[in-house]
């Protein structure tokens, strides 16, 4: 099973545990605050990534970074328990990005990612946002890349699909229709 796999898994689990049990979006501040910490510290990270370092070593530090992160909920500390029990502290990040991506699913959040040649204004992004929430059936949240080299239009791609209303994809259909003609 691949890394990113078991991660889903200890995320659903404590999602499962969480949802009947406490507040997910607590959990998801508490586990997103863990991740940021070990992700700003690289001794930190590499500390839980090395074999050599004994386990008890690596549970102590964690100890500390939570401790230092302030009031965590139970359920966080058991994950974390049991992450330290089975050596897969290394895996909290990815853990906390399965954790919020379900967290998301819950609440019907897809993000979608937006190209477009010039920056959307707000007004024109909201309208966007809800267009692309009535074509996914749920909220979307827009993540805007700008690229001049599709001239004009948008493409969005909201999970696995792709919209693509860009000049330049029209353009190159044109021209295929124009050969196929011709």
């Amino acid at each position: 099973m691949t890394p990113r796999a078991v991660a889903r898994r200890y995320a659903a689990a404590l999602f499962d545990v969480v949802h009947k049990h406490g507040d997910i979006d607590r959990a998801d501040q508490e586990l997103g605050a863990i991740k940021l910490a070990i992700a700003g510290h690289d001794q930190l990270r590499k500390v839980l990534e090395a074999p050599g370092v004994p386990m008890p070593v690596k549970r102590r530090i964690l100890d500390d970074v939570v401790t230092g992160a302030g009031d965590v909920s139970q359920e966080i500390r058991r994950l974390l328990g049991l992450l330290a029990e089975r050596d897969r502290l290394a895996m909290v990040p990815d853990v906390a990005d399965a954790f919020a991506e379900r967290v998301m699913q819950a609440k019907k959040i897809v993000p979608a990612e937006v190209v477009t040649a010039v920056p959307l204004p707000d007004d024109s992004r909201a309208a966007l946002a809800a267009a692309l929430g009535r074509a996914a059936g749920a909220h979307v949240t827009i993540t805007e890349r700008v690229d001049p080299s599709i001239v004009g239009g948008v493409i969005a791609r909201v999970g696995s699909v792709v919209f693509d209303g860009s000049v330049t994809t029209q353009i190159a259909r044109l021209r295929q229709k124009l050969v196929a003609d011709a």
